[in-house]
């Protein structure tokens, strides 16, 4: 599990911006448009978010277009499968306990 990923996705508008292009390939330009910012101030999160490898971006005629890596974002969600697992089965165990007592309680105003 790579720490830069989730470094990058600690910042707001970086985390922003994984959102937007989540809906596919943006330039730079649509990107500071619909996040209000302005294009350098957009340049320098994108870059942060390639040194990363979340995105990468390509040549399209005087653009740069990026898109999203899923390999990254994959990793992820492996790494925080332990995680959800864990509490799956704790949550699991406060559903019996909780059916247990309402199960006793029951009983008792009988």
């Amino acid at each position: 599990m790579n720490t830069a990923t989730f470094g990058a996705l600690a910042e707001p508008h970086r985390l922003g911006m994984v959102e937007l292009l989540r809906e596919g390939p943006l330039s730079v330009g649509d990107i500071a448009e619909r996040l209000a910012m302005g294009q350098p101030q957009a340049s320098k999160h994108l870059r942060v978010l390639s040194e990363a490898g979340l995105v990468e971006s390509q040549p399209a005629a005087n653009k740069r277009m990026y898109k999203l890596r899923q390999e990254p974002l994959q990793e992820m969600d492996e790494w925080l499968s332990a995680f959800r697992a864990s509490w799956e089965a704790r949550l699991d165990r406060l559903d019996a306990l909780l059916a247990e007592m309402q199960g006793k309680d029951g009983k008792d105003k009988q």
